[in-house]
């Protein structure tokens, strides 16, 4: 199967281009062709948001050829480890930079490798992305070919896209939600509007606009965003849905963005997901979500959720808490953490404990509480640094970004653009709140807070900061 349905098309908002169904399958085919030739082993893709970029990850997709999508804001020190432990057959669109050992530079402006020491991926293996995020030396999901279609076709029957349907690039291709908006629409025949400037752009709405888009994703920083700017769905009659992911949206902005698009005729779309599975598990009906708005909703087509108990056994039960458990078609066939990786087999058949607390309610509704591995200490008391953040953000100290991250015995929480006399407060009712010293809550004012390309906190540049 392809990535490119019938009537799938792509605009590039920068040059004013659009490539039809045929032209589109000509221009991946090219790729595809040339990406064939290179050397075996994975392709490294450097994938900003624009057309060459799309391009380069559909062309290795349609060649067969495994390809990891990497920022292109990484470091060349980092890509350069890289490229040590992986060993790629070739690192597409390469930094403007000497080639490392073994590589050569080509015509096209890749770094192709000389040395006879690649490693042939897995035959199912169709895609690679880093997966730590903020934290650590990065490691790869390896996602099959299989998976990655499954996902795009059941995400795309949830939402009901179709050929009319227009989504903008609000997200980045090397960041699993933005790769899963791009197959999804791409997978039903429907259309990619190619716009770089980030949905806090100027530009990006006028391309809503000029393009007809009917769907935009975001992450939860990206609503806070909207909420400050006082965001209005009605100004852009075409747009009918809005998808969230990407981590937990606060209640209260789930409440107020629901209404806003039911008042526009649309609807928000809560989606819960991981990129060890594709990346989304689960999506909220948005006809559901003013009843169940803690929900991220029951597990997408073909998809099962389990909970899974302190003693190892796993129920589906409702309103019992643990481990949440996913299986389905589109889980990764494992991590890789050097080029050897990329040869195993299936290691997880289709099963993923997700480190998500939550339980299940009767309708087999999932509700996710927490991180199990997003643990602080504050003398001694574990505390789940998620709910200490949804703890401090208060309409009344005007406190609505905030970051917290661990540092020895205490919690670092880092408020958006709010006075010192504000963090004082906040640290007191913290402590009042969780009934410990109000010393072990240390909230301090930060201009902005750091994200990732994806729209997530960056955590680690926060501990860097402490």
């Amino acid at each position: 199967m392809t990535l490119i349905g019938d009537g799938a098309r792509l605009v590039d908002v920068a040059s004013g281009r659009t490539l039809g169904h045929d032209e589109l399958v000509g221009e991946v085919a090219r790729a595809a062709e040339a990406f064939s030739a290179l050397p075996e082993g994975v392709l490294f893709a450097r994938v900003p948001i624009d057309l060459p970029g799309v391009l380069r990850y559909l062309g290795a997709f349609e060649a067969a050829r495994a390809v990891a999508l990497i920022d292109p804001a990484l470091s060349a020190e980092s890509l350069g480890k890289l490229i040590a432990r992986f060993r790629p057959g070739a690192v597409l669109a390469a930094p403007d930079a000497l080639p490392p050992p073994g590589y050569r530079a080509d015509d096209d402006g890749n770094w192709v490798r000389t040395s006879p020491d690649g490693v042939a991926p897995h035959p199912d293996l169709a895609v690679l992305l880093a997966t730590s995020g903020s934290t650590g030396a990065p490691h790869f999901a390896r996602l099959s070919r299989h998976a990655i279609l499954a996902n795009a076709h059941a995400i795309a029957e949830v939402l009901g896209l179709g050929p009319d349907d227009v989504a903008p690039t609000s997200l980045p291709p090397h960041y699993s939600y933005g790769m899963s908006v791009l197959n999804s629409h791409l997978a039903r025949g429907a259309a990619i509007a190619i716009e770089p400037s980030g949905i806090l752009g100027r530009p990006f709405w006028d391309a809503v606009s000029d393009t007809g888009c009917t769907s935009i994703a975001a992450v939860p920083y990206h609503y806070e965003m909207l909420r400050r700017l006082d965001f209005d769905p009605s100004r852009y009659p075409r747009l009918r849905t809005l998808t969230q992911a990407g981590g937990r949206l606060r209640p209260e902005l789930v409440t107020e963005f629901d209404a806003r698009m039911r008042a526009a005729g649309g609807g928000l779309y809560v989606m819960y997901g991981q990129t060890e599975a594709s990346p989304r598990m689960a999506t909220m009906p948005a006809e559901m979500l003013a009843h169940k708005p803690d929900s991220v909703g029951p597990a997408i087509p073909g998809g099962q959720f389990g909970i899974q108990l302190g003693d190892g056994t796993e129920t589906t039960h409702p309103k019992i808490t643990g481990e949440v458990v996913y299986r389905g078609p589109n889980v990764m066939m494992g991590y890789a953490e050097d080029a050897a990786g990329l040869a195993l087999d299936d290691e997880l058949g289709g099963v993923l404990p997700t480190g998500d607390l939550g339980y299940l309610d009767e309708d087999g509704f999932l509700f996710v509480t927490g991180r199990l591995k997003r643990i602080g200490k504050v003398f001694g008391n574990r505390l789940n640094l998620d709910d200490l953040e949804q703890a401090a953000r208060t309409t009344e100290l005007g406190i609505e970004i905030v970051a917290a991250v661990p540092a020895d015995d205490k919690v670092v929480l880092f408020a958006e653009g709010v006075a010192a006399d504000v963090c004082k407060q906040a640290s007191r009712a913290l402590g009042e709140r969780l009934h410990l010293h109000a010393s072990g809550f240390d909230v301090r004012s930060i201009d902005v807070v750091p994200l990732l390309a994806s729209g997530k906190i960056d955590y680690q540049a926060l501990t860097e900061l402490i």
